[in-house]
């Protein structure tokens, strides 16, 4: 017997959600949450339209972030508000490419607001699909620029004041008296009716990008049942009663076929020479790196630094992915920032490969460089079954439970007392990972110092002197 599948997952979608932690086969929405509804009409959309494999979908900060999950199509996270920024550097750089802003009314329209607004002016080849369901999804249901007069939230307990927070922010309203967009539509996903409505706008903008005529954007009224307190049924009740008739459903602009297809700006400059201005780089140093033979290494050398924010964890990976930069490996830099940076862990991660990389995030290291006490609580378990520990001794106090590879360089002790500044640890480190390891030469280390710290002639020296007794350090330990 034949099996006939009516509906099934979109193409758009990957099979399984490999890249989500966790549950492979669902989405981590909640239930009646309309970002679910929304994702399926755009994976359907992009794949119709033949535009999968050339399409950017772009998830800000919100309950959207992990979009990448789900589609199989390029992907990039932004910060807060800054995704029309992104798409704009996308679309200039790349005209033929199709980019996707997805962003809800608080990344859109509070911290956002002026990088998208700019975006539509200027008229940006893009298309802004925007979810408004009237509070801070993600973060608790906080007001949101577009939660309505009355409307009770996290911090507006006696509902919206219009006296102190003043009116609902209407943007697709906004966006239509501009002269650049050429398509603004308002639509709900409330319902079979309008759902279809939503899918027709969504694919009508798609298409404008697709044919290059410019800005589109589409807002979308969506509940949030979790943080409106309401069942789902009751959401979609309250948008068609209370919310429609504020941010009435309409097509506000509808221009497209009045413009031409945008014409990019023809470059006046030879790609060929940029190219190689940009990885030329003048050599400040007295060594000729020519002459130093490419690492013999298998595979990725994945490599976690962390301490304390203000030692120089950043700076002590950026010199190592150089040195490896400058002895012709692949590298890679990932640094981590945030609330940790201070009082916590700062960390970044390096990769250094013949071959090119696959990611520049490290999740199981085959060394660990250590400098503080919540560093090596964290980081040690991550270390590989092969893997080898350099930490600071004077901060730091280790059993080593799991038997690990370990030396104990007492680089804090040795910048204050030898090179007469603590800051210079990170450096110490330097030197006893470039003996311990052993994979790259000396003189791109040394290399590397002297084009970070260029200009900075007593900075270099003090350096390079703590980088050779952090190498001392090392040798003796390896010698007992």
């Amino acid at each position: 017997m034949t099996k006939k599948i009516l509906f099934g997952k979109p193409k758009g979608f990957f099979d399984v959600y490999d890249r989500r932690p966790g549950i492979k086969d669902s989405t981590h929405y909640c239930p009646g949450c309309g970002h679910g509804i929304l994702h399926k009409l755009i994976a359907e959309a992009v794949v119709d339209l033949g535009m999968q494999d050339d399409t950017i979908f772009i998830c800000p900060v919100g309950c959207s972030v992990f979009g990448y999950y789900y589609f199989d199509m390029a992907s990039i996270s932004v910060p807060h508000g800054r995704a029309p920024a992104v798409a704009t550097g996308l679309v200039r750089a790349n005209p033929d490419c199709h980019v996707i802003s997805y962003q809800g009314d608080g990344d859109l329209g509070a911290i956002g607001f002026n990088e998208f607004i700019q975006a539509a002016n200027r008229g940006e080849n893009i298309a802004v699909f925007f979810v408004n369901n009237g509070v801070y999804g993600m973060t608790g249901g906080q007001l949101a620029p577009t939660t309505l007069p009355g409307q009770k939230t996290l911090t507006s307990p006696y509902g919206r004041s219009v006296e102190t927070e003043g009116y609902p922010l209407k943007v697709s309203e906004m966006v239509a008296a501009l002269d650049s967009p050429v398509y603004v539509e308002r639509v709900a996903l409330t319902s079979p009716k309008n759902i279809r409505a939503g899918r027709q706008a969504l694919r009508k903008a798609l298409t404008y990008m697709k044919e290059k005529k410019g800005f589109s954007m589409v807002e979308f009224l969506v509940g949030c049942p979790v943080n409106l307190k309401k069942s789902t049924k009751d959401t979609d009740e309250w948008i068609e009663n209370s919310v429609i008739p504020y941010f009435p459903l309409k097509c506000f602009k509808d221009i497209a076929a009045e413009r031409k297809p945008k014409q990019s700006a023809v470059g006046i400059y030879d790609k060929l020479k940029v190219k190689n201005s940009l990885l030329e780089t003048e050599k400040i140093h007295p060594f000729d790196e020519s002459k130093v033979p490419v690492p013999a290494i298998e595979g990725e050398l994945r490599i976690k630094c962390a301490g304390f924010g203000g030692q120089g964890i950043l700076s002590l990976g950026m010199l190592i992915a150089e040195a490896g930069h400058l002895q012709n490996l692949k590298a890679s830099w990932l640094p981590s920032y945030g609330p940790e940076m201070r009082g916590g862990t700062a960390n970044c991660s390096v990769v250094l490969s013949r071959e090119s990389i696959g990611s520049p995030i490290v999740k199981e290291s085959d060394v660990l460089i250590a400098m503080n006490q919540p560093s090596i609580d964290r980081f040690s378990a991550d270390l590989s079954g092969e893997g080898l520990l350099i930490y600071d001794s004077v901060n730091i106090k280790f059993d080593n439970p799991l038997k690990r590879k370990a030396y104990a360089i007492d680089a804090s002790l040795i910048a204050k007392d030898t090179i007469g500044d603590v800051r210079c640890a990170n450096s110490v480190m330097l030197g006893a990972f470039c003996e311990i390891v052993a994979a790259i030469g000396e003189k791109s280390f040394i290399n590397s110092i002297y084009n970070n710290f260029q200009g900075k002639e007593k900075v270099i020296e003090m350096n390079l002197r703590a980088f050779e007794e952090g190498r001392k350090s090392a040798r003796k330990l390896m010698q007992s």
